[in-house]
């Protein structure tokens, strides 16, 4: 039995034992877990019971937004003490649909968590709300683990992003982490409600919202803080053509919001894109990986200029730039 299998059938679920309903926690709730869902398919069957299997925490309530289902997801849902909410798909906006689930949460901790992530263990919540026993943090965000059967692209990717150490991003110096200052991830993600009711998602981004509002709870002073041993398991497939989109519009958002140019971003990225792709040919050079590795160096070299062209897109004509675009941010 795999370690997710394990999550789903080790034992009864809370309200199968007659301990939960939905009228007894939404009377008490201190922490709310929103979901955003479409489609979900069987990740989203393993992410909801590992979710209610949370061990060491006082009650919570999960607020689902799904925009269109199609599938089994909203049967799914209806098994689990939820508050579900529909919207019609067309007025699905990453900014504006998270926001309005905020502001349906009755918890003073929002939990946001994407429908492919799934918590790695019965203490994921748990850990994650403990940091918000320091008054200065405003949010916290949690590791991100590979799925089996990942790519090395993604494999390199979230080990650069999200290590084995616990850091405290404080205001009052940036800890010298350069483009890891702003990082931010909403998959695996909870921000203290008052932040949010001062702050909330800027709705002027059609996507990276997560970076969006990380910037806005660090400017005005918060402390964010990375919490490895909340994690979750999630990665995404993509081709090379869909990296290099990604990251035009990454390049464009960095951009947009003035991250680009904060002390350290340009250098500290540029160094760890040329350590990992070193360290790829190096592997070639030895015989190891074949051809996933090569795979992989080409994804690099595309995410590398897809960055470049997001970043300097102002002297590209608006034809080419929507069609560069992963996510229509030119629409």
């Amino acid at each position: 039995m795999t370690r997710l299998n394990h999550l789903v059938h080790e034992r009864s679920l809370p309200w199968e034992d007659g301990n939960l309903t939905l009228g007894n926690v939404s009377n008490m709730v201190k922490t709310s877990i929103l979901l955003l869902t479409k489609n979900g398919g069987r990740d989203l069957e393993f992410l909801m019971s590992a979710v209610y299997r949370q061990k060491s925490v006082e009650p919570f309530e999960v607020i689902v937004i799904d925009s269109g289902s199609t599938d089994e997801t909203l049967d799914l849902m209806r098994r689990f003490p939820v508050r579900l909410e529909q919207i019609p798909p067309e007025t699905f906006h990453h900014s504006r649909t998270r926001n309005f689930a905020a502001g349906v949460a009755k918890g003073d901790i929002i939990v946001f968590l994407s429908q492919d992530a799934i918590p790695a263990s019965e203490e994921w919540l748990g850990t994650m709300i403990s940091n918000f026993d320091d008054p200065a943090v405003g949010a916290v965000y949690g590791r991100q683990i590979p799925k089996p059967g990942s790519s090395i692209e993604r494999e390199d990717a979230l080990s650069a992003l999200y290590g084995e150490h616990k850091i405290v991003k404080d205001p009052a110096h940036r800890n010298g982490l350069g483009y890891r200052y702003y990082h931010f991830s909403d998959a695996n993600a909870a921000i203290r409600r008052s932040v949010w009711e001062a702050l909330r998602f800027p709705e002027n981004l059609r996507v990276f919202e997560d970076i969006g509002i990380a910037k806005r709870i660090l400017d005005a002073g918060w402390k964010i803080v990375y919490e490895p041993r909340s994690s979750v398991f999630h990665s995404h497939s993509h081709t090379t053509v869909d990296l290099f989109k990604r990251y035009f519009d990454i390049g464009y958002t960095l951009k947009i919001l003035d991250i680009w140019d904060a002390p350290g971003t340009r250098k500290s990225l540029i160094r760890d894109a040329r350590r990992l792709l070193k360290e790829k040919i190096r592997r070639v050079g030895e015989g190891g990986g074949g051809r996933q590795v090569g795979v992989s160096i080409r994804q690099d070299v595309a995410k590398s200029v897809g960055l470049f062209l997001g970043l300097n897109q102002r002297h590209l004509p608006l034809v080419l730039k929507r069609h560069l675009s992963a996510y229509r941010v030119f629409e």
